[in-house]
């Protein structure tokens, strides 16, 4: 049964206080949706909160760290406590370290694992038992097509967003019949404030976060099991992946898809 967006549904999402989180709290709660905006930084979910309101959408604003398992179940059991249910569960929390392999530590690989993929297995833990037991609810994990294509100089980013990119795919089989259903959102260079300083070519251009908000709506809606945001361009680099990895290598060469970091 697909979940209906306009009948009260409590929805998570972490990484809220900026970014693809946000705008999928801001997109959720304009249609209706209650929902429960976690972040670390408490002052961006207050101004998240007042802007949902004016605009007429519900949301509250429960602070957390993702990397911190008592935080994350306390979210969980907050939202249970006071709607009685998780209705749709957005996992958007993420961090971007970058750099070349042979220069980066353990510590920034272990962090980079910690936030983009733990912080989403955690969350989904806890709220997949509930779910399970109401035969409905709808997970979705932002990841994205560098987990599917990895580029130059995102080691420690590609690394945890294949982890989750692979955890997803078992999951939305294994749920297969349960009346849960998982999305994975596969997006490309999104223009937050996590890649602010990254330029790209124009043929990545960073698309904005509202659009793979509309994205992550249509996948709850429709029970869309990938979605990749923008299509044709990380499409075609995927396509040529399949057909020859070394293809695909000297595309990303050719047109400098890794990108270059400006000075402040």
């Amino acid at each position: 049964m697909r979940l209906d967006l306009q009948s009260g549904a409590v929805a998570i999402v972490t990484g809220a206080s900026s970014g693809i989180g946000r705008a999928t709290a801001l997109a959720l709660a304009c249609r209706g949706v209650q929902v429960v905006a976690s972040a670390r930084n408490a002052q961006a979910l207050e101004a998240l909160v007042a802007e949902g309101g004016a605009e007429g959408g519900g949301i509250v604003a429960v602070p957390a760290d993702v990397t911190d398992r008592a935080a994350v179940s306390g979210l969980v059991k907050k939202t249970l406590a006071r709607f009685g249910r998780i209705d749709v569960c957005v996992c958007c929390a993420g961090a971007y370290i970058r750099g070349p392999v042979a220069g980066l530590t353990l510590d920034q690989f272990a962090e980079s694992m910690a936030v983009n993929f733990t912080g989403a297995l955690l969350l989904i833990h806890e709220v997949l038992p509930q779910m399970l037991q109401r035969r409905t609810g709808h997970i979705v994990a932002v990841t994205s097509v560098d987990g599917r294509k990895g580029l130059p100089l995102d080691g420690p980013y590609v690394a945890a967003k294949s982890a989750l990119t692979g955890f997803m795919d078992v999951l939305r089989q294994e749920l297969h019949g349960t009346g849960v259903h998982a999305s994975t959102i596969l997006p490309g260079r999104v223009d937050t404030p996590m890649i602010a300083s990254l330029k790209v070519p124009l043929v990545s251009s960073k698309i904005s976060p509202d659009r793979v908000a509309k994205a992550i709506v249509s996948a709850v809606e429709h029970r869309k099991t990938e979605v990749i945001v923008p299509f044709w361009g990380p499409k075609s680099l995927l396509l040529a992946h399949l057909i020859s990895p070394g293809l695909a290598d000297f595309l990303i060469r050719l047109f400098r898809l890794e990108g270059k970091v400006e000075s402040a």
